[in-house]
Parts: C-alpha cells; sequence; structure tokens
C-alpha cells in the first residue's frame, strides 16, 4: 500500500513541511509505512499562528449559529466516512477496529455537541444598586489557542479541543502527535469541506519542538494540551512566565475498588475493559486494583482465568481485543517493567501472545496482573505505565480501600464495585478524583458532562460538556445605564 504524504494545513492550503523528514508506521506491522513526509519546523508554526491572528476578527464576529453549522456539516462527514477512518485509526494508532469506529462516531456526536451549545443562554443580567442601570456578564472568544493533542485519541481528543474553541469564535494553531498525522488531516479536511474560513485552523505536525514553538509565540492566547504530567507541568511554567491561560488534561494512575460485596463477574469484566482496552494506553485506564481480602483469591482467580482468554493482535483483525502498544520504545519499557516484577517474585499472570504476534514485529506487550508488596508496592503501583499492567493489593475494610485508592500522586478516575449504596457514597464523598464511576469501568468519558482530575492529573479548567466554554471564553462585566 503506498504511504499517505504527510501534508500541514496553514493558512487554508495544504503545505509539505519544511522540517525533518518523518514516517508513521503501523505498530501492528512496523514494516508497513502508513504515511511519510517532512514535519512542520518554526517557520511553519511562526506561519500558522500569524494567520489564526489574521483570521480571528473576521471568526470571531461571524454569527454563532454559523460556526456551529460548520461544525454540523463537518461532524456529517465524519460520521460518513467512519469506516473508511476506522480503518486508517486501526492502522496507524494499533486500536482495535472496534474502538476505532466507536471513537470516529464519538468524534463526530463531539462535533454535532458544541454546535448546538452554542443555542444556549451564553451571558447573564443582573440587577444594579443604582436606579436605571442593568449589569450584564458577556462573554468572548479568547482569541488564538494552542492545541496539542495525543496519540491515543487521535481524533475525538482533537474534537473536543477543536470543536469548542471554534464554536465559541477562536482560531487554532493545532499540533497532534507525530505518531498519529493520518487522522489529524482527516480530521482537518472535514472542517475545511464544511466551509472554515482560511486561517481558522491550522495544522501543523511534528515533535516536540513544534509545541514548543507554540507555547512560545506571541501570538497564542491559550494552550490547551493533553499529555503527560511532567510534560504538562513544564508548559504550564513556560506560560505562567507570561500570563498565558493553560489547560493541562494530565497523568493518571487509576484505581478499582473491588469491596467484598461486589458482583463478582461485573467487576472482572469491567476491570478487564477498564485496564486492557486500547493496550492500557488510556489515561483513565485501571492500573490498581484494590480489593477485599474476602474475596481477593476468587477476585483473582477469576481474574486469571478471563486473560487468558483475551484475543491479542493486529488491530486490524476481527475479533481482537488488544492490539499493539503505540510504538518500540513503549514495548521495551513495558516489556522490562513486566520483566522486573518477575525477577522480584510478585505473584502475577499474564496473556499468551499468538506466534502471529512474533512473527510481525508488532509492539505487543501481553496483558498481565502482578500482586505486590503492601510494604514496598514499587513502579507498578506508583508509575503511570501507560500500557496493560495491574497492580493488585488486598485490604480488610472499606476505609482501608479507599485510603489506598487516594494514595497516589494523581486523581482522575476511580472505579468502585459494591452493591451496598451506603459505601458508594462514601466512596463518592472522600475519594480524590475528578470522575468516580460505580460498578463500571474507570475508563470513559462522555461527552456531555465536565471531565477532569484533580491533584497531578490536571491543570486548568475541565474540558468536555459545559465546562468547554470556560476555558475558550473569557468574559466582560458590563454596567448598562440608560
Amino acid at each position: 500500500m503506498t504511504p499517505i504524504a504527510l501534508q500541514h494545513f496553514i493558512d487554508g492550503e495544504w503545505l509539505r513541511g519544511t522540517g525533518e523528514s518523518t514516517v508513521d508506521r503501523n505498530p501492528s506491522r512496523p514494516s508497513d509505512v502508513v504515511a511519510e513526509g517532512r514535519a512542520a519546523d518554526a517557520a511553519d508554526v511562526d506561519r500558522a499562528c500569524v494567520a489564526a491572528r489574521a483570521a480571528f476578527d473576521g471568526w470571531r464576529r461571524t454569527p454563532a449559529r454559523a460556526r456551529g453549522e460548520i461544525l454540523v456539516r463537518a461532524a456529517a462527514i465524519v460520521d460518513g466516512r467512519r469506516d473508511e477512518w476506522a480503518q486508517e485509526l486501526a492502522r496507524e494508532e494499533g486500536k482495535t477496529l472496534e474502538e476505532a469506529r466507536a471513537e470516529v462516531l464519538h468524534a463526530a456526536n463531539i462535533l454535532r455537541f458544541h454546535a448546538q451549545s452554542i443555542e444556549h443562554p451564553s451571558g447573564e443580567v443582573f440587577e444594579s444598586p443604582t436606579r436605571g442601570e442593568r449589569m450584564l456578564v458577556v462573554r468572548r472568544p479568547v482569541g488564538v489557542i494552542g492545541a496539542i493533542t495525543p496519540f491515543n485519541f487521535p481524533i475525538s481528543i482533537p474534537a473536543w479541543k477543536i470543536g469548542p474553541a471554534l464554536v465559541w469564535g477562536n482560531t487554532v494553531v493545532w499540533k497532534p502527535a507525530e505518531s498519529v498525522p493520518v487522522l489529524a488531516m482527516r480530521l482537518a479536511q472535514a472542517l475545511e469541506q464544511s466551509g472554515l474560513p482560511r486561517g481558522v485552523l491550522n495544522l501543523v505536525g511534528g515533535g516536540a519542538a513544534v509545541g514548543e514553538a507554540i507555547v512560545s509565540h506571541p501570538e497564542v492566547d491559550a494552550v490547551t494540551f493533553t499529555g503527560s504530567t511532567r510534560v504538562g507541568r513544564s508548559i504550564a511554567a513556560s506560560l505562567a512566565a507570561r500570563g498565558v491561560p493553560f489547560q493541562g488534561e494530565l497523568g493518571g494512575k487509576n484505581a478499582a475498588l473491588v469491596l467484598a460485596d461486589a458482583d463478582m463477574e461485573v467487576a472482572v469484566e469491567q476491570v478487564m475493559t477498564g485496564a486492557f482496552r486500547s493496550a492500557g494506553q488510556k489515561c483513565t485506564a485501571t492500573s490498581r486494583v484494590i480489593v477485599h481480602a474476602d474475596i481477593a483469591d476468587e477476585f483473582l482467580e477469576r481474574l486469571a482465568g478471563r486473560i487468558q482468554q483475551v484475543v491479542v493482535g493486529d488491530a486490524q483483525g476481527d475479533g481482537i481485543e488488544v492490539g499493539p502498544v503505540i510504538d518500540a520504545r513503549s514495548q521495551s519499557r513495558l516489556m522490562a517493567a513486566i520483566e522486573r516484577a518477575q525477577r522480584q517474585g510478585r505473584p502475577g499472570f499474564r496473556a499468551q501472545l499468538p506466534a502471529s504476534c512474533a512473527s510481525s514485529g508488532g509492539y505487543f506487550v501481553p496483558p498481565a496482573v502482578f500482586e505486590v508488596d503492601p510494604d514496598e508496592p514499587g513502579e507498578l503501583w506508583t508509575d503511570e505505565l501507560f500500557g496493560p499492567i495491574i497492580a493488585v493489593r488486598r485490604v480488610q475494610t472499606t476505609a482501608a480501600g479507599i485510603e489506598l485508592a487516594n494514595d497516589s500522586e494523581y486523581g482522575l478516575s476511580t472505579a468502585v464495585f459494591t452493591r451496598e449504596i451506603g459505601a458508594a457514597l462514601e466512596a463518592v464523598e472522600d475519594i480524590r478524583a475528578g470522575v468516580v464511576h460505580i460498578n463500571s469501568a474507570s475508563a470513559g468519558a462522555d461527552l456531555h458532562v465536565p471531565f477532569g482530575g484533580v491533584k497531578a492529573s490536571a491543570f486548568g479548567p475541565k474540558e468536555q460538556g459545559g465546562a468547554a466554554r470556560d476555558f475558550f471564553t473569557e468574559t466582560a462585566t458590563v454596567y448598562m445605564k440608560g
């Protein structure tokens, strides 16, 4: 199959980059080159930012409904290309076809949701203590938004940043992860074909240097980022020095708390889903399991049986449950963590990789579960490994389980399995996480409710739902007197 030619979208034109050569490979079969071309460089980023600034005034003055209609048309294009783009997503990123189709559909729905959001009230009227006066609070777009998105949701995360940014009147300079340029091009094409004016959205692909150029550019008024806590904090520090707003959805080390009265079948299946879908490469993925001692043996026995049934393989294959991780570096890092756990004598079990995984040279990692020493839990318990690995600990009480769930620098998502309403309410009250699931997997985010974490998992306003407006607009209080 002929590789796709990588291009960047700057000021309404599709252009070749002027930076370093880059190759996009299929993580299921690295010999398969998906796309190739040149990355953007600092000059490309500068042109994109200047174009976004030039387009801003006209775009912010465009009626909000007209802006929303562009998103509706783009959603229809995304939806109509769902099967084709799902194949490209699975080939490029390694997500299974089932998940890839769901993600493309989710991206279309995100665009529709934000298109409709402009039909809701966008300001408020307050009474004034002064006769003949009214006080208004109005919302205005921020300006030029720098958007930096990760590899693991190559079309839905960009949609939930770019959609609200555009509909509220901002222009955007967007850098996707270097490993997923094709789906980024597809989303930009959908918006272009829907009538987006030139310069309103600019796509510049490449590595860290491209992101740094966006963050440091004087025309950028705010930055929204999804990625690691380390990188996010570095960006936040850089922007704070210039007083530029930052929204960061960062790392996670998410726990599933399985209490003594849990529905065992539900708990096992939902832990599997939370931990191993997308090969564990979700910021909301389950990577720690805290299980009540009374049911721990049975739970682990059932989990071991289920993990042996997991179908690992080429992401484009039918019936595959777990595809590869994104690249050789991730595979090497994760396999090293598994091997260290085995050398340390951690009790555990792992899935078997079929021979086809080895012969393809793909970046496959077997889903694995290890019970860790409570006195020395180590990296499996503390570090965001970003792969299909679970660390397990036992507790004697619900309170001890909640304490362990909070035993992390992160606070993104937690799942609690119980049939006791009191225990569920206690968990909701006491667990320090931005998202709490009761009897469902830790992974997952609906488009119409706020999403984001606490502690080291987030920086700035939350994303999605009505909360999206808070970052992409600024308020002005207006005193009106006749």
